[in-house]
């Protein structure tokens, strides 16, 4: 092999070029793999669209006000139905993106949410349940619940788990059975059952309609000792006269769940059906927990906190 001082200038110059062309090419094909891996790895931010807020959208949820539904609740608890009652509170506020909390102070990095708290308040035997399911859902519809968290109080100790919507969906959970004790996971994005209910009092005709993957309800995995994940499911939304029913069937976890509104704005939720097999070993049995509307009204409620204020809850009759 020649030496370079034995190369001629020209035969040196296209040596040179073309080390320096593999090296350019190489490199150019490293860095088209590290983006490929980079893609690979890393979910990339979709953003979709906001959809427009409407005038009486705007009217009815930002008038400084929260709505308030009371229903008569027939709850399937251990093989038989319990009565009780159950509230459902919605109301508009602004959250913060990354915290994933109600913020304090206005800023142009906030998120407009509708907030659901539903509670749900029964007696098993001798010893009373405590419910409550907090849902936070963009007004603009435009990507999964930011946040939902649950949380059950009975005689025997108490449940809480938490979903936060980051990269993945990060879940804590803490329980005082031993096999559930405390966990902290992440599971892939699909859809809510949490944030169904959010939606349906936005725009309904988004409701998610066929086969597709949904993650049940906190308090239905919680309290059934299912594991969490997305189930396959059947969804439909039908009407007759003055009201739609959206149903989401299970087939695996054998349940049926139907919500009951009105079809005209602002969608108000007159009840509810959530049919499965409740109970363990020989009091397990196929029930059908139902819900029905009371009353509702609308009121700055956290300023009526005084006792002249009790009044407000007898005309929810609870």
């Amino acid at each position: 092999m020649k030496s370079i001082k034995q190369l001629k200038p020209t035969t040196l110059f296209y040596s040179i070029f073309g080390v320096l062309l593999i090296f350019s090419s190489c490199k150019e094909k490293s860095e088209k793999n590290s983006d490929t891996l980079a893609m690979a790895t890393t979910t990339p931010v979709v953003e979709v669209p906001k959809k427009q807020l409407s005038e009486e959208f705007k009217e009815y949820w930002y008038n400084g006000t929260a709505e308030i539904t009371s229903y008569k609740l027939e709850q399937a608890r251990y093989g038989e139905i319990r009565e009780g009652s159950a509230v459902m509170i919605y109301v508009t506020e602004p959250f913060l993106p990354e915290q994933q909390v109600k913020a304090d102070n206005s800023h142009k990095t906030n998120i407009p949410v509708l907030k659901l708290n539903s509670t749900k308040n029964y007696i098993t035997g001798i010893y009373p349940y405590s419910i409550m399911t907090s849902s936070f859902y963009p007004v603009h519809d435009n990507q999964h619940a930011i946040k939902v968290s649950f949380s059950s109080q009975e005689w025997c100790g108490h449940v809480y788990a938490q979903l936060n919507n980051r990269d993945d969906f990060e879940i804590t959970s803490h329980s005082y059975f031993e096999s559930e004790g405390d966990q902290d996971y992440s599971m892939e994005k699909a859809i809510l059952e949490n944030e169904i209910w959010n939606k349906v009092r936005i725009d309904p005709k988004n409701l998610p309609i066929g086969e597709v993957s949904i993650v049940p309800s906190l308090e239905f995995i919680r309290l059934t000792h299912k594991e969490l994940k997305a189930y396959n499911a059947i969804t439909s939304l039908a009407t007759k006269g003055n009201t739609n029913t959206y149903t989401i069937n299970y087939p695996e976890l054998e349940r049926t769940l139907k919500i009951n509104f009105e079809n005209e704005f602002p969608y108000l939720i007159e009840s509810w059906t959530d049919t499965f097999h409740d109970g363990f070993g020989d009091n397990k049995k196929v029930l059908t927990s139902k819900a029905t509307r009371i009353n509702r009204i609308t009121t700055p409620y956290w300023q009526q906190k005084s006792n002249k204020d009790l009044s407000l809850r007898d005309s929810l009759g609870l």
